[in-house]
């Protein structure tokens, strides 16, 4: 039976498999999954923190960063009031920790994912992951044989905006699809760029992952990309603070013949309204604009299904950033559901995006 228009648009098919893990992640009487957070340099690490204090599924036992000059950085967060410190062999060794979340500055990330491997830990691996493409590799093979999850913190995968689109994708509600187009732009602090400085890819890899890691869950692995990579602000760093990339697709068994067009920007000011991802077809587009909260336009040339000709706004609910994520981690570890993302998939966006970063692989 077809989604009734009211009803939850958000649940596409691709989605399907992480909203029932959501379900039985929430059945009462279950015991919290103990977890820690191994790094605090990411700029997602308080986030994830926050959300895994507060979360019904998971239990946190503390956390470790190894570095002095993060702590201090961190140290006064209001959300790390009450959360213990661990030392990284106490949090490793811990038999009854089961998942640990990697939010350490990306050149650290692989590093402190393979010890979690190495102790057999489910990942929650925070975006992108790491600039080692073999290690990332020398990882998943490890998550494999130990027959552990890893999930990639790429937030848009829980985001019902995106959810719909891969909806009406999988539908075939647009047609055939030959363009993508996406832009997350920001307005990055002196202090922000120097962080991100000698990066390969710069902005694109930094935030064009997301829109990348959407991208390919729609059209697959490109057969040709085109980085464009800039360094445009009259400011004296090394920050690739303009970016583009265009990926060519032609799939010749199902025919499909496709571009996508990803940029990211350092510069914009009031940014986040102005982030997009527009999916074209032969018989219409979807646009959401914003990403955060999801704004979802749907424009089609004839009714299909449920949906009438013409321009309609789409109603999809905006949720918190991460805590589905660890909802379906959770309903995952628990055996509950299968794990939607695959690690083909993962690693085939690693490799596509360092690509476009203009890095050798």
């Amino acid at each position: 039976m077809r989604i009734g228009r009211r009803e939850f648009l958000w649940s596409s098919a691709l989605a399907a498999s992480a909203a029932a893990s959501i379900g039985a992640a929430n059945s009462g009487g279950k015991q919290k999954i103990r977890c820690g957070i191994l790094g605090l340099g990411h700029a997602h690490a308080l986030d994830v923190l926050g959300v895994l204090k507060r979360s019904e599924d998971f239990e946190l036992t503390g956390v470790v960063e190894p570095d002095a000059a993060v702590c201090a950085q961190v140290k006064k967060s209001p959300v790390l009031r009450a959360v213990p410190w661990l030392e990284q062999a106490q949090l490793l060794s811990d038999e009854t920790i089961k998942m640990i979340a990697i939010e350490s500055a990306v050149p650290r990330l692989l590093d402190h994912a393979q010890a979690a491997a190495n102790a057999g830990k489910h990942i929650h691996l925070d975006k992108p992951a790491g600039t080692s493409l073999p290690q990332f590799r020398a990882l998943l093979d490890t998550m494999e044989q130990r027959g552990l999850l890893l999930q990639m913190g790429y937030m848009f995968r829980y985001n019902a905006g995106f959810d719909f689109a891969r909806r009406v994708v999988s539908e075939g509600v647009l047609g055939d699809i030959y363009r993508i187009h996406g832009c997350m732009d920001t307005d990055y602090t002196k202090e922000k760029r120097d962080l991100l400085e000698g990066r390969p890819g710069g902005m694109m890899f930094e935030l064009g992952c997301h829109l990348l890691d959407m991208t390919m869950l729609i059209l697959g692995t490109p057969k040709k990309i085109t980085p464009f990579l800039r360094h445009d602000a009259k400011t004296n760093d090394g920050l690739l603070d303009n970016t583009a990339a265009v990926f060519e697709f032609d799939d010749a068994g199902s025919g499909r013949r496709a571009m996508a067009i990803l940029q990211s920007s350092a510069m914009r000011p009031n940014a986040f309204p102005s982030r997009r991802f527009e999916v074209c077809g032969t018989n219409g587009s979807v646009t959401i604009e914003p990403l955060e909260p999801p704004s979802v336009t749907l424009n089609l040339r004839k009714a299909t299904g449920e949906f009438k000709r013409g321009i309609q706004q789409i109603p999809v609910p905006d949720h918190d950033r991460h805590v589905r994520d660890f909802e379906d981690l959770a309903g995952c570890i628990r055996g509950n559901a299968q794990f939607a993302y695959s690690k083909q998939h993962d690693f085939e966006v690693q490799r596509t995006l360092l690509l476009a970063s203009g890095a050798d692989v």
